[in-house]
């Protein structure tokens, strides 16, 4: 009656009193128990205490986790934008230590709970290495993205200034966008490429605005300091060229601006745009070519569908002096390297063709730019981004960014050059402020109208909807038809004869397609006039 009363002994608790392949059993359930729940080994098998303490904060981190996961599907924009700030990643970094310790300690104890000794020889080897398997997986894991986090801090802190993220004016976010270029045989940095993005902080519709290295006059904003050395705007005649800005204000009026500002070059660039454009720019990125190549790198190429004939110089065909190599029209995924050739190129064109393809390629990157990219190629990004020459947007503005991001690639992109195709040819020489102007407010409205007010402007001229899509034939595209007229004309004895169809592509004289064997033969030969007609539209682009 009285042995009725007495408890068997626990097998978790007690491994000495059951068999060997019991033993075994319970070595496995209790590394599996610290596995998925760290502490339950310890609450069934080992120091009750350490395991409810244990279990206490794996149900917080679990209640953290499922909190998170339920904030990203509802307001993703809020967990985005404290990932992205650098106190917060900070705060994770030293949880996932803490977490990935703590962990370690578990399994520690937990091989104290099994006495590997009680275990057959064999079995012995299987446990010991399933545990430290299960460390590597989840200690390590642990361990490793605090590395990523670093790694990404890192980067914001070095890369992005410091001070309160700010907000949107008139509902719109505008930042300026810079091309460097500081190479060995230049002389300081010069602005060659230059864009303003307008987005609408709501909706993430995008205005890019894109103005010719060679755009003369450009006007001030009222508050800066180059409005009182520059009254009557940016002009001198051909040396004052907008990529000239940021060297002229740099070299010879830094002492005009506050020892507040960092970067005396990229203000003025800045405040020139915001004269010209009249919209006020809140910030700015400068990139120089290894970043922007780098970058591309880092997210996994760029995908264009190219319009045309595009050339870029690489290495000499044999016995000849012709080094220009061409990517032929149709959809191409380009690595860092090949992006840079496609934005840069302007053999047979000019600068207007190239602003075009840039314009698709900045299109193509914030497309590409999303929360499942940043996440897959993290590591190459934050790298990429120690290769910006220099931002003045602020860290903790990055959050609301990258939320940003992700609207503006699922929205179509307006783009307006301040210059051809989208007005005349002289315009950039002799601009028209007001008319820029004008443009640029009238299709920033268009991207604010509803659809209803949309559909009540449908019977009303074309000219607003024309001139965002570019589709009014431009003086650039007349000029290259007569250009083949002309050229027609000029070597009709010595040319090769081309064939034009109806769709405006050219044909070898077989009547077979264009190949880039046969625009080689055509530059060895002298025939360049034809190969800027063949190329004349190859500043057709676009984002798939």
């Amino acid at each position: 009656m009285g042995s009725a009363s007495h408890r068997a002994p626990s097998p978790l608790r007690q491994p000495e009193t059951i068999s060997a392949p019991q033993r075994s059993k319970r070595a496995l359930i209790l590394v599996l128990l610290t596995i998925f729940f760290p502490g339950s080994a310890q609450l069934v098998a080992g120091n009750r205490k350490l395991g409810r303490i244990a279990v206490s904060i794996t149900m917080l981190c679990w209640v953290a986790i499922l909190s998170i996961l339920a904030l990203y599907f509802i307001n993703r924009s809020v967990i985005l934008g404290w990932v992205a700030h650098p106190n917060f990643q900070l705060f994770l970094i030293i949880v996932l230590g803490t977490l990935a310790v703590g962990w370690f300690i578990m399994f520690i104890n937990t091989l104290v709970i099994i006495r590997p000794g009680m275990l057959a020889p064999g079995m012995r080897a299987i446990v010991t290495v399933f545990t430290l398997a299960a460390v590597v997986a989840t200690s390590g894991v642990f361990i490793y993205g605090a590395s990523l986090l670093n790694t990404g801090r890192e980067t914001i802190v070095s890369v992005f200034d410091e001070g309160p993220a700010f907000d949107p004016i008139d509902g719109r976010y505008n930042i300026a966008v810079f091309g460097a270029d500081s190479g060995s045989n230049r002389e300081g940095v010069r602005t060659d490429s230059v864009a303003l993005l307008s987005v609408d902080a709501k909706t993430g519709k995008t205005l890019l605005i894109s103005v010719p290295r060679n755009f003369q006059g450009a006007r001030f904003a009222d508050d800066s300091p180059m409005k009182k050395i520059w009254p009557d705007g940016y002009n001198c005649g051909d040396e004052c060229i907008f990529n000239a800005i940021y060297r002229n204000a740099a070299d010879e009026h830094a002492d005009a601006f506050p020892s507040s500002v960092k970067n005396v070059g990229a203000q003025a660039a800045m405040d020139a745009l915001e004269g010209t454009t009249g919209l006020p720019v809140q910030g700015y990125v400068m990139v120089d070519m290894a970043g922007f190549e780098q970058f591309v790198d880092a997210l996994g190429g760029v995908t264009i569908d190219s319009g045309g004939w595009v050339p870029y110089n690489g290495k000499r065909y044999p016995n000849s002096t012709v080094r220009t190599h061409w990517f032929a029209p149709g959809t191409h995924t380009f690595t860092g390297k090949q992006a840079l050739w496609f934005a840069r190129s302007r053999d047979f064109t000019d600068d207007y063709h190239r602003i075009k393809r840039q314009q698709c390629l900045q299109q193509g990157i914030i497309k590409q730019f999303t929360p499942q990219t940043i996440l897959t190629n993290f590591t190459s990004i934050m790298s990429a981004g120690e290769q910006l020459v220099e931002t003045n947007i602020p860290a903790g503005q990055l959050g609301s960014f990258v939320s940003l991001a992700e609207k503006v690639s699922s929205q179509p992109m307006a783009r307006l050059t301040l210059g051809a195709p989208d007005f005349e040819r002289t315009f950039s020489t002799y601009p028209n402020f007001d008319e820029l102007q004008e443009r640029i407010r009238t299709l920033i409205a268009k991207q604010s109208e509803s659809d209803k007010k949309k559909s009540e402007k449908s019977e009303s001229p074309k000219k607003d909807e024309d001139s965002s899509k570019s589709s009014e034939p431009s003086e650039s595209s007349e000029s290259a038809e007569e250009s083949e007229d002309t050229s027609d004309a000029t070597d009709v004895n010595n040319a090769p004869k081309l064939s034009n169809g109806s769709d405006q592509e050219f044909t070898q004289p077989d009547g077979s397609p264009i190949t880039e064997e046969y625009l080689v033969q055509l530059e060895m030969a002298g025939y360049t006039t034809r190969i800027s007609q063949i190329a004349a539209n190859n500043d057709e682009c676009s984002v798939p």
